[in-house]
């Protein structure tokens, strides 16, 4: 859908269209927030703030109210109701009061802060009594917000998984926003998650094939290139040779790109006659002519990748030798490297980087590429995002409100007007009710009547979201390590992100 034909008073769920009914009389203030419910065992016990700004411009800022969409959603919603529910006057009172500008406040916490769950993210109120309805009308499209923010997340969970394999197994993290590349656009579901997607990995890394999370973060976010590829084969390239050609198809592959990095997929048929064969014996002195910058890139894409890969290594080890590093770990020549794009996940990671460190190898020698697991394998409970309504202003009278089902106190939700700070143990917390100081408040007012106050940058995001020594010690499942997170949390409190 073209910007100019977006209708904001469209972008609801059908039943939030009558809620202006269903609120008490004399109603003048809605507040809810957002957040990543706390969840007892859950894999992630932290998140990484992002996306909100994107959301923002692209929907929420500028004049969104106009009379002919005002005439659309009256059309539309006749339609679909069949009786008159649609808030006319009160939309047109948008328009003509404030020309189309929704008032409405969003605090937020700045994109990138990694923030542990069961804290608030971000809070939105109406700033206009008469627009009560409004704070939850919008919260349809807010709580998409939990696409981006748990994209982020668990691509920081595999750049904790590499960094702490990397520094291990040789010395250092040099190359460590390079080991995982996005492989997830035709894995998504529209290009408009392929965006934010794309760009919420690109927090945390700088290698995409996802051209989408480039434009976004180029747009939304200030960064002209925020990610790098490589020329690369797929399957189609390397079999319109011909089985028999193989070899040839290959070599023209070295014509085409003799410098710089080139990555080919190598298991067309056999990838372990391949690469002794062929990588390793009809074509050993053109891969040996190759240098650092010009590495040859060898990509398994199918087996236990695990399995495969140790395989690879060790055909590859014994055709073009090895080097041992600093640290004790093999090294394959600098001109060689492995990419792992098939199977991928956190698990998988953890798995090949274990064996392979066990079996007297760096993780200097792979890369890995993930798609769906990185971008698909997802959806809103994996964080378990949720919009309560947590404060209401009745008669000019303040009250703070709350859900607490019975059969599940963890779908518990907040009080009263609620604030994020650090406090005296150095641990980030949610203050409620009200009671939180100004001063202390970590969120940061970034939307007010139509207009953004607070932009972030991608460079201020990424180093608000970058890892510290800490995280590489902690397993990407925090339920094993329960001293982690607090460690993490205190860390995060004396001033270090």
């Amino acid at each position: 859908m073209a910007a100019q034909d977006f209708n904001f008073l469209l972008a609801t769920d059908s039943y939030k269209i009558t809620h202006y009914k269903q609120y008490p009389p004399n109603v003048s203030k809605v507040y809810s927030y957002f957040e990543c419910r706390h969840k007892k065992g859950a894999q992630f016990n932290e998140v990484v703030f992002f996306g909100l700004q994107y959301l923002l411009k692209r929907y929420i800022a500028g004049r969104v109210v106009t009379e002919e969409k005002i005439q659309e959603a009256k059309v539309f919603y006749q339609m679909h109701f069949k009786q008159k529910v649609f808030d006319e006057e009160g939309w047109r009172k948008v328009l003509e009061r404030y020309d189309g500008r929704l008032p409405i406040r969003i605090k937020a916490v700045p994109e990138g802060r990694i923030i542990p769950r069961g804290n608030v993210l971000f809070t939105v109120e109406n700033t206009d009594p008469d627009f009560y309805w409004l704070t939850n009308y919008i919260e349809t499209m807010l709580v998409q917000m939990w696409y981006p923010i748990t994209v982020a997340t668990i691509s920081r969970e595999f750049k904790k998984i590499l960094a702490k394999h990397l520094k291990a197994t040789s010395g250092s993290l040099e190359g460590l926003e390079f080991k995982l590349h996005d492989f997830g656009y035709r894995g998504v579901s529209s290009q408009e998650s392929a965006a934010l997607g794309g760009a919420a990995h690109l927090v945390n890394f700088c290698s995409t094939d996802t051209v989408a999370g480039l434009l976004m973060a180029q747009r939304y976010y200030n960064c002209p290139m925020a990610g790098f590829s490589i020329p690369a084969a797929e399957h189609s390239t390397i079999i319109s040779w011909g089985r028999n050609r193989e070899k040839e198809a290959y070599e023209y592959l070295l014509d085409q790109f003799p410098t710089g990095p080139l990555a080919v997929v190598s298991d067309s048929y056999d990838i372990f006659k391949a690469c002794k064969h062929i990588w390793g014996d009809k074509l050993k002195e053109r891969v040996m002519e190759r240098s650092e910058d010009s590495m040859l890139v060898i990509r398994p894409d199918s087996g236990d990748p695990t399995e495969t890969l140790l395989e690879v290594i060790k055909i590859l080890e014994e055709r073009f030798s090895c080097s041992v590093n600093s640290v004790g770990y093999k090294v394959l020549p600098s001109y060689l490297r492995i990419i792992q794009g098939d199977g991928i996940d956190l698990c998988s990671v953890e798995k090949i980087l274990k064996k392979l460190s066990d079996e007297g190898w760096s993780a200097e020698n792979v890369f890995f590429g993930c798609g769906s697991a990185l971008l698909q394998k997802l959806n809103r409970d994996t964080l378990n995002c949720a919009f309560k309504c947590s404060y209401v202003e009745t008669n000019g009278k303040g009250m703070d409100v709350y859900k607490q089902p019975v059969t599940d106190p963890s779908k518990g939700s907040k009080r009263g007007r609620l604030s994020l700070r650090r406090n005296s143990d150095g641990l980030i917390e949610t203050v409620e009710r009200g009671v939180g100081k100004p001063e202390e408040d970590m969120l940061v007012t970034v939307f007010e009547n139509g207009t953004i106050l607070q932009e972030y940058s991608l460079d201020e995001i990424r180093k608000n979201a970058r890892l510290w020594e800490e995280d590489l010690s902690l397993s990407q499942h925090n339920q094993d390590h329960p001293t982690g997170l607090e460690i993490h949390q205190k860390h995060i409190m004396n001033g270090v992100h």
